[in-house]
């Protein structure tokens, strides 16, 4: 089901994202596509009938797989596809997975969490904030979600040290 973005289909991936994603959650076009020239970094798609209709992108670092962004186009949404497309990304992992959600403070939030849940993520309530993603972004109060269950404190400075330094290139966790 899921297939590496040829990269001359990325603007299809990109319109997704901004109807999927606050702006303060994802960077500039520019910004985004040139991420698909670091290693660490994978986009996956997924097709029906020749059109990308949903996306799932993934850092793998030692011990950890972040999934940064995760999106089935509007018209697809609440027919499995998501379930479905999450755990073939999560087998792809060699490491644990984690994602960012926002807190449980609505319904929406809730619901999105209760979706992560049934796929096998646990809710990390430690504080944490995501720094601007880009310039003249704003910083964004998130939660970490793991498989493989809840994390130790521990843990969590870990992820949170590897995503501030090499997913949003700050070098020390602030």
């Amino acid at each position: 089901m899921l297939e590496l973005l040829p990269h001359s289909e990325f603007d299809a991936v990109f319109a997704i994202m901004e109807q999927s994603f606050p702006a303060d959650e994802y960077r500039p076009h520019h910004e985004q596509r040139a991420l698909l020239e670091k290693d660490e970094y994978r986009l996956y798609v997924c097709k029906e009938q020749g059109s990308i209709c949903a996306f799932i992108a993934m850092w793998q670092f030692e011990g950890l797989c972040y999934i940064e962004h995760f999106a089935v186009s509007p018209q697809k949404r609440n027919g499995g596809l998501g379930s479905k497309m999450l755990s073939e990304a999560v087998a792809l992992s060699q490491n644990p997975v984690c994602l960012e959600v926002e807190p449980p403070e609505n319904d929406l939030c809730k619901r999105r969490i209760a979706f992560y849940e049934r796929n096998g993520f646990f809710f990390n309530d430690y504080p944490y904030t995501q720094p601007p993603i880009s310039k003249g972004k704003s910083p964004v109060p998130l939660r970490i979600m793991t498989t493989g269950g809840r994390v130790t404190k521990q843990k969590f400075e870990y992820i949170r040290h590897t995503l501030y330094t090499k997913v949003y290139g700050f070098s020390e966790v602030e």
